[in-house]
């Protein structure tokens, strides 16, 4: 299993200051890894590190292949297009349906051939048992089917790993389980690593694996 995520000795900021201190951690294709620990414990500078939007303070980590220690900005598009982020709120565009949500992260990401775009929105849609709502706006979905539609666009271009942000954290306990069970099929069936940062140690319970615990300014696997 090659390696899609590697951290060693990293100092993590939050772009204010460092959170994190001397951060190792190892995620392979396929594995299922857990990030806990209380609010503003270096959570979500750690998500912001690896998806390029936080600069590494010290020490090394390479996602997907790129050094994030030697990143050009141009490099961070592609990056991206390796990765899969899904976030709380859904960060949909609202002013669109989710097509054309969908087809502005394809066009954004280098896609151009109009039929492999309509092709490809057909497939992640019917992923996500969604295949009806294309021509919706998002305001005409509940928050559960946002969500989906968030996922749809984050394994848009089959990406290496998911990082789910508290992915359930604004869904009611039957909405959040049906997300749950929609990622975990992803990893099993499509071998998708998935990163989770999750306040709920329930899930976990549920969905077994990895687990990295932020507290005291380090992260270190439980």
């Amino acid at each position: 299993m090659s390696t899609v995520i590697g951290f060693k000795d990293a100092d993590i900021t939050s772009g204010e200051g460092i959170v994190v201190y001397g951060l190792n951690m190892e995620v392979s294709e396929g594995d299922l890894v857990y990030i806990v620990g209380k609010v503003g414990t270096g959570k979500t500078s750690i998500i912001r590190t690896i998806i390029a939007e936080n600069k590494l303070a010290k020490g090394s980590g390479h996602v997907c292949g790129y050094d994030l220690a030697k990143m050009r900005s141009r490099d961070v598009p592609m990056l991206r297009r390796k990765l899969g982020v899904v976030f709380q709120d859904f960060q949909l565009l609202m002013d669109r349906s989710v097509e054309s949500n969908l087809e502005f992260v394809l066009k954004s990401t280098g896609w151009n051939d109009r039929e492999a775009m309509d092709k490809r929105i057909s497939e992640v849609l019917e992923a996500v048992d969604m295949q009806t709502k294309a021509h919706k706006m998002p305001h005409q979905l509940s928050g559960g089917e946002q969500q989906r539609i968030a996922i749809a666009r984050a394994i848009l271009n089959s990406p290496e790993v998911i990082i789910a942000d508290e992915p359930t954290g604004n869904l009611d306990a039957e909405t959040a389980e049906g997300i749950l069970q929609l990622l975990m099929r992803i990893n099993r069936e499509q071998g998708t690593a998935i990163v989770m940062v999750t306040h709920n140690r329930s899930i976990i319970d549920r969905y077994p694996g990895r687990v990295f615990e932020t507290r005291n300014e380090t992260c270190t696997e439980i």
